[in-house]
């Protein structure tokens, strides 16, 4: 699925109810509670702080996708088209670092 499709996802999910898109401050602090769920699962799984014996295994995955959902919600939000932006990104990053790190043989 495109980013493009992604939103449209998204927006078609948050437009069946009345309260919609919550504000930028809102979000960013969901953003960040999101990208904490993350770190602390990284943590557990490759850092020194390990899980308590009674808490339950986490996925990663899904915590990347929490935060990928309210990116998404961010950029709908503000009309911003992530497929565009991104793909301006890589343009940048593949223009800019070509000659960066070593490539493989």
């Amino acid at each position: 699925m495109s980013l493009t499709d992604s939103q449209r996802r998204v927006d078609a999910w948050i437009s069946q109810f009345e309260a919609g898109y919550f504000d930028p401050l809102t979000n960013i602090a969901r953003l960040t509670e999101e990208v904490g769920e993350l770190a602390r699962e990284v943590n557990h799984r490759f850092g020194q702080k390990t899980k308590k014996p009674d808490e339950a295994p986490g996925d990663i995955g899904m915590e990347m996708a929490d935060i990928i959902f309210v990116l998404i919600c961010m950029a709908n939000r503000e009309a911003i088209d992530l497929q565009a932006a991104f793909d301006a990104m890589m343009t940048k990053v593949e223009t800019r670092d070509a000659k960066r790190w070593t490539r493989k043989p």
